[in-house]
Order: structure tokens, then C-alpha cells, then sequence
């Protein structure tokens, strides 16, 4: 009965029965759950908006590279750049700066970017497993604590310290 199972073709989902040629390739998914503490989501928003309009996916440097960047990582080790640029596996990091080769600094250039961007990652990482642990232990914050002020009364003096900013540029 299983061989005969196996050999029924199984009923299509699709509501028109209709097979589709093409394969649905899977979406590319890797997130980092900062909670917005870091410019990490704002920066892929920009970047993946840019890639896709100008239709260079790998060229613009998005979501996909840092993830392969973290994989690099993991296997060659901290600030290896040099190691995971050279891996064929990772060559997709590779993509983006073809166009700056011819530049003198080039690799100077290139590894400071990874450099950035691996701290943004990591600061990232961190948030998101401090967040994972306060879930964790059920913390919640208390609005009535005044150090949830603090975030209040800066915004107060930055907005002051930009409106007065013009004093201090007459003065000189």
C-alpha cells in the first residue's frame, strides 16, 4: 500500500490546478532582532531598496553579504578578513567592491569597511541576546522608573543644544 501511495500523484494546492514551471526560489531570510537599538535594520532597508532598484544584488553590499561576512567569521576567525576574502566560499563578500580595485588603497579600504560593518553586527548581536535574556526572565520596564526620564530630558537638550547651535558658530 506505501509503494502504491507513493506512485498516486499527490493533489496540486494551486486553486486553478495549474503546475507552474518555474520553481518559487526561496526567499533569502537572516534578521537580527535588535529592537531597533542599532542603525543596522535602517541600513538594510537602504541598501536592499537600492540593490533591488538598480538590479546589482550583489554589488551593493545588503543583508545577504553580511551574513556571509558572520559565516566568514565563524569559520576563519575574528578580523581574518584577509582569509575570508580569499575563500571561494565566500566570495559573494568579494562582489561589491570589484568597482574600487583600481583604487591604491583598495585593500586598506576594503578591510576597514569590513571591520565597521562586522562591529555593527556584533553590537547588534549582543542587543539581541540581551533582549532574548530580559524576555527570558519575564523584565519588563517600569515608565514610572526615572531613569526612563533620561531618554526624555536628552532629547529636551539636544533639541536645545541644535537650536542654539547658531550662537556658538556667531560667537567665533
Amino acid at each position: 500500500e506505501e509503494a502504491k501511495a507513493e506512485k498516486e500523484p499527490k493533489p496540486d494546492p494551486r486553486p486553478n490546478g495549474r503546475r507552474d514551471d518555474k520553481a518559487e526560489k526561496p526567499r533569502f531570510m537572516f534578521n537580527i532582532a535588535d529592537g531597533g537599538f542599532t542603525e543596522l535594520h535602517t541600513l538594510w532597508q537602504n541598501e536592499e531598496r537600492a540593490a533591488i532598484s538598480s538590479g546589482k544584488l550583489n554589488e551593493i553590499w545588503h543583508r545577504r553579504h553580511d551574513y556571509w561576512l558572520l559565516a566568514g567569521i565563524v569559520l576563519h576567525g575574528y578580523a581574518r578578513w584577509t582569509d575570508i576574502q580569499n575563500d571561494g566560499a565566500f566570495g559573494v563578500i568579494n562582489e561589491p567592491f570589484k568597482g574600487e580595485a583600481s583604487k591604491g588603497n583598495f585593500l586598506e579600504m576594503k578591510n576597514k569597511f569590513l571591520a565597521r560593518r562586522f562591529k555593527l553586527l556584533e553590537q547588534a548581536l549582543v542587543i539581541e541576546e540581551q533582549l532574548r535574556r530580559a524576555a527570558y526572565l519575564n523584565m519588563t520596564q517600569d515608565p514610572s522608573h526615572p531613569a526612563m526620564a533620561l531618554n526624555t530630558r536628552f532629547a529636551e537638550v539636544e533639541c536645545l543644544a541644535e537650536s542654539h547651535q547658531h550662537l556658538s558658530k556667531e560667537s567665533l
